[in-house]
């Protein structure tokens, strides 16, 4: 994922189908760019960074999840509610 293409696009205040319309590429193609499913060119690379005035590298700084399980989790520890530890003596 590229979180930070994703934020500067907001910091731009334009959404995904303004900038994939400007740019003449496919919305779902700049989803799946932003999402880290497809790997831009390096021309996509540098119009994208270009046209949102941010650096290209920080503009794709990648960031994995580092969750465990079916892949739904977002880098968190799972959480035990209720449970007892068992040095308590209340």
């Amino acid at each position: 994922m590229y979180p930070n293409l994703k934020l500067q696009i907001f910091k731009r205040g334009m959404r995904q189908n303004y900038l994939a319309q400007v740019l003449g590429i496919n919305e779902a193609i700049l989803s799946k760019i932003i999402h880290g499913y497809h790997e831009p060119s390096e021309a996509m690379r540098k119009s994208l960074a270009d046209f949102l005035e941010a650096g290209e590298d920080w503009l794709f700084e990648k960031y994995e999840a580092q969750g465990v399980g079916n892949g739904s989790s977002r880098g968190t520890a799972p959480v035990s509610i209720g449970a007892e530890r068992k040095d308590d003596k209340s």
